[in-house]
């Protein structure tokens, strides 16, 4: 036998796509309905698929576009950035997505070996993002077990050096939260920030769900030299498959923008044109667009709650923002992974096991992907299948 070259570490030590495994468990399972990934039901702006249809023979569409971003584009999200989220200094970055965004921002902040923070429950493809760029010292902190809010406390023990590891290079947030719900308020991301600013730390906030606004709360950005915010296309203008996102990042810092350039040029190049003009397009159809959509959400979201009500009300968290709910599962059952796995094989519904984000014998449910109608049926074999766990355990 002959050797074999040996892998990367760094990669063999990333822990699996929790989105991959449970498309495999539903690949096995007819007619399972999903309320696991992170999608929403609708589509694009017609008016904006319409005049993308007209790009298609454009050539330019077909070449590589200027690594930032289409000119266009880029100054109608600095308008968008300064109007809706009062960002006045912000630069911005288009990217193949927030996620690669994400990593853009982790290989141009962090070395390998840094501290760097999250707060549990993370969101589980930033946590991959970290181990696979070689920043394995990722310390989770605790949120409140009844709000879930970041304890700040605790990160100022951290950031100030009151512990026998390297002060963190890097604190992120998503808000609000993936896989959480839970929207933190602004005295607490302010605090944050602070302690960051002070310790000499950088924060990234994931704004994705930024529109996904619920029960009168107003999402907000803050804007400082030592803050990045992360945004998205994909969930608000349905724009999954486009892959466009972006990074506002400070102006004023020296060198960020060389920096991330060096990034965006060995990773995509630039994002898809295609994707751009359909996100400039999408764009113009304003906020009133998102929020009408957003709003028919409120029904899935309740029927979803109500669904999980057999967990008890203490159980269910979440759904203040974004598009998920958050779900202790009984002590019993603390296994999520295979209290997923059969709710999919018995009761064909689909949920992400909290595991996955730090949360281990929690459940993540989004209620973003299905109509109304169809959420109905997916809310029904929930419950079912979460009475017949509590009463008789998993019968298979």
């Amino acid at each position: 036998m002959g050797t074999y070259a040996k892998l990367a570490r760094r990669a063999l030590e990333t822990e699996s796509p929790v989105m991959v495994q449970i498309q495999q468990l539903m690949h096995g399972t007819k007619d399972a309905i999903s309320l696991a990934q992170g999608v929403v039901y609708w589509q694009p702006p017609e008016s904006a698929l319409e005049k993308v249809k007209q790009m298609v023979w454009n050539p330019l569409v077909s070449r590589y576009g200027a690594d930032e971003g289409l000119p266009d584009l880029r100054n109608a999200l600095r308008e968008k950035l300064c109007r809706e989220n009062k960002l006045m200094k912000s630069s911005v970055m288009v990217t193949a997505g927030a996620n690669q965004a994400f990593v853009n921002l982790v290989l141009t902040l962090c070395d390998a070996g840094d501290s760097v923070v999250m707060f549990a429950p993370y969101y589980f493809n930033a946590y991959m993002s970290f181990q696979m760029t070689g920043v394995t010292d990722i310390i989770v902190g605790p949120g409140d077990p009844k709000t879930l809010q970041p304890d700040v406390d605790w990160l100022e023990k951290i950031l100030t050096g009151k512990h026998d590891k390297p002060v963190p290079k890097l604190v992120t947030v998503v808000n609000p939260g993936n896989p959480s719900g839970i929207f933190i308020r602004r005295p607490i991301l302010q605090r944050i920030s602070d302690i960051c600013k002070s310790a000499g730390a950088w924060l990234v906030v994931d704004n994705t769900y930024e529109y996904f606004m619920y029960d009168g709360l107003e999402h907000y950005c803050i804007e400082d030299n030592h803050i990045i915010n992360v945004f998205s296309f994909s969930k608000a203008y349905g724009m999954m498959g486009w892959r466009v996102g972006y990074i506002a990042y400070p102006s004023e810092v020296k060198g960020l923008a060389d920096l991330l350039l060096k990034v965006q040029d060995n990773i995509p190049i630039c994002a898809s044109l295609i994707g751009q003009c359909l996100a400039l397009y999408s764009l113009q159809e304003g906020p009133q667009w998102i929020q009408e959509r957003v709003q028919t959400l409120v029904k899935s979201r309740e029927l979803l709650r109500e669904a999980l009500s057999p967990l008890g009300k203490d159980a269910v968290m979440g759904g203040e923002g974004a598009i998920y709910l958050w779900a202790k599962l009984p002590d019993a059952h603390s296994n999520d992974f295979e209290v997923v796995e059969w709710l999919v094989k018995k009761h064909k519904v689909v949920v992400i096991p909290g595991s996955s984000s730090g949360g281990k014998g929690y459940i993540r449910i989004s209620f973003g992907g299905l109509k109304e109608s169809d959420c109905v049926i997916a809310a029904q074999r929930l419950r079912r299948g979460l009475e017949e766990l509590v009463s008789e355990g998993m019968v298979q």
